[in-house]
Order: C-alpha cells, then sequence, then structure tokens
C-alpha cells in the first residue's frame, strides 16, 4: 500500500508500551498518531525515532495560541519529519495563516490540518461553550475557514464527512477520529461511524485507536478494518 488510510491511534503512556505495538506493525499497512499523553511522555525523540522507522506521523498536538507561538511550534514539529500535524481551527483566521505559512519554510513541507470540534462534544456541550447554532453547523464554518487560510485539511467527525466533502472539494483532506468497528464500543466519542461508512462518506483517512491498540490481536484488528473499507 503506497499510502494507508488507517493512522494508528498509539494511546499509551509511555515509549516502551507503545513500541511494543509499533514493532510489529508495518509502515506499508498503516501511518501512527502520536497525541499529548505520548508527546509528553517520551518527548521528540520518540516521534523522530518512529519517522527514522519508516512511519508516516501524525503529530496531534491541535496547536491553540497566539499566532507566533503557533507558527514557532508548527516549524519545530515539521523539523522532527512528521508526515500531519494539526492546529486548532478556533484559533482563527491570523493563526491559522501563520501555522501554514511556517510549515512553508520547511523543506519537507508536513501536511497542516486543523481540528473542528472534537469528536466527543455534541450540541449541547457547544451551548454550554457559548458557541451558537448545531455541532455539523460549525463544523463547517471552521472547515471554510480553514480552507481559506490555505491548510490542507480539517479533523472532522465521520458524520460530517459527506457534508464537507460536497462543500470543501475533491482535494481536501478530511481525517476522522471516532472510528468504530460495527461491533465495538464507542468509548468516550459521541460522534462515531464504522470504517466503511467513513470512507464512503468521503473520509481521507482514518484514526483508529482502541479497537486497535485494545484487542487481544491488534494486527488481525487492523487487517479486519483494511479489509471492510477495501470495498468495490
Amino acid at each position: 500500500m503506497s499510502d494507508p488510510r488507517i493512522i494508528v491511534a498509539l494511546d499509551y503512556a509511555s515509549a516502551a508500551e507503545a513500541q511494543q505495538l509499533v514493532a510489529r506493525l508495518d509502515p506499508a499497512r498503516c501511518k501512527l498518531k502520536v497525541g499529548k499523553e505520548l508527546f509528553v511522555s517520551a518527548g521528540p525523540a520518540f516521534v523522530a525515532g518512529l519517522v527514522d522507522q519508516g512511519y508516516g506521523v501524525f503529530l496531534d498536538l491541535k496547536f491553540h495560541d497566539i499566532p507566533n507561538t503557533v507558527a514557532a511550534a508548527c516549524r519545530a514539529a515539521a523539523k522532527l519529519g512528521v508526515w500531519m500535524l494539526n492546529v486548532h481551527a478556533l484559533g482563527g483566521h491570523a493563526m491559522l495563516s501563520a501555522a501554514r505559512e511556517a510549515v512553508e519554510c520547511v523543506p519537507a513541507r508536513p501536511i497542516l490540518i486543523a481540528v473542528t470540534v472534537l469528536t466527543s462534544m455534541q450540541d449541547e456541550d457547544l451551548a454550554e461553550v457559548g458557541m451558537m447554532g448545531t455541532a455539523q453547523e460549525a463544523v463547517s464554518r471552521l472547515a471554510q475557514l480553514s480552507q481559506r487560510c490555505g491548510l490542507d485539511g480539517v479533523v472532522c467527525s465521520a458524520r460530517e464527512v459527506a457534508q464537507l466533502r460536497r462543500e470543501r472539494g475533491a482535494s481536501f483532506l478530511l481525517v476522522t477520529p471516532g472510528i468504530r468497528p460495527a461491533q465495538a464500543a464507542t468509548g468516550d466519542q459521541a460522534r462515531v461511524a464504522t470504517p466503511r461508512e467513513a470512507i464512503q462518506n468521503g473520509a481521507s483517512y482514518l484514526v483508529v485507536g482502541r479497537p486497535i491498540t485494545q484487542a487481544p490481536d491488534p494486527l488481525a484488528a487492523l487487517a479486519a478494518i483494511q479489509r471492510e473499507i477495501e470495498f468495490k
């Protein structure tokens, strides 16, 4: 597979735990996501090590700060050789534009995407923090802003993929967490979908964590999801 569409979320507390799974995986079959817990525990050197092993790494730190600070963070992340990194779209136009300009200056430019609305949040959660309208409306607005600022795509719930694909076009990347095989528990994700549903609706890449990492046989779980999305 030249460009695996499954991103395995390394939801571990330490580099040692994560590496046990990584050693059993294959960079030709999946990419890897490093989030806040593992990054804080293991540090940039661990991320660079995954890159050295041939993996495409999605650094999921959701940078959200003043434009100069986010630009500096994106530049530092890009220098690690990551395949993809993200910022939070709620940072606004100036922050998003600064992030995009920062990664443009790196020779091996990573993909830059924005988080729209966390998949754990529903309409009532947005109302509680003062955001008007539905989660889907907020996602649509933030995706439009991200595209206008020159970002490559967004993170969004699989339930919003079909609408965003229509609105943002074929080349805009849609990265979907909250992916759960039909028999799997949803956990703390509220807006979820099966792998097949997400791909059929237009998802570019699928982020899958616990259904693979907590499976009795993670490699078998990965293979099952790959079979599910390789439909004609």
